[in-house]
């Protein structure tokens, strides 16, 4: 990460700036504390924290977020997802963000956009999620709003396979 921020902010700011920088960038993720740490010592986790926080520090407008939590187990899938919904608050950065995970989508989205299946993919159609933040995932869990978001997107999802499978 210092490589990268050092090349991109080498002529805007000084060493320590750079310094400084990463640290602010660590800490963002919560990974401070391990900024000496090599990649092998280290876990999915961590480094799934580190690739946002490497990220972040290009200050990017928009962050595109391809699967970041697929190989995680739930509980670090959890966190991470509790650490952008707070990046994202604090940073106000514009995320757009793939993902398989229909109650990942919905709770971190304010906009779900719902591809068609197959090589010649297209937007299927755009759900607003309309549920205020911050978010947390306990009290979702029996909000309307929130099951009825879900509930559009299993819908979309559902009709869509079976009109391939109909065409197949």
């Amino acid at each position: 990460m210092s490589l990268a921020v050092s090349k991109l902010f080498n002529r805007t700011k000084t060493k320590a700036e750079r310094h400084d920088w990463v640290m602010a960038n660590l800490d963002l993720v919560q990974m401070g504390h391990a900024k000496d740490k090599r990649p092998s010592e280290i876990s999915g986790g961590m480094k799934q924290r580190v690739g946002i926080a490497r990220a972040l520090s290009m200050e990017p407008k928009i962050l595109l977020l391809d699967e970041p939590f697929g190989a995680l187990d739930a509980l670090t899938r959890a966190h991470l997802q509790d650490a952008v919904m707070d990046i994202h608050a604090r940073l106000g950065n514009t995320m757009v963000m793939i993902t398989h995970d229909v109650d990942e989508a919905v709770l971190l989205s304010d906009r779900i956009v719902m591809m068609t299946n197959g090589p010649a993919a297209r937007i299927g159609e755009v759900l607003d999620v309309t549920i205020s933040r911050p978010r947390n995932r306990i009290e979702l869990a029996s909000d309307r709003t929130y099951l009825k978001c879900r509930e559009a997107v299993l819908k979309f999802l559902y009709e869509r396979h079976r009109f391939i499978e109909a065409a197949e």
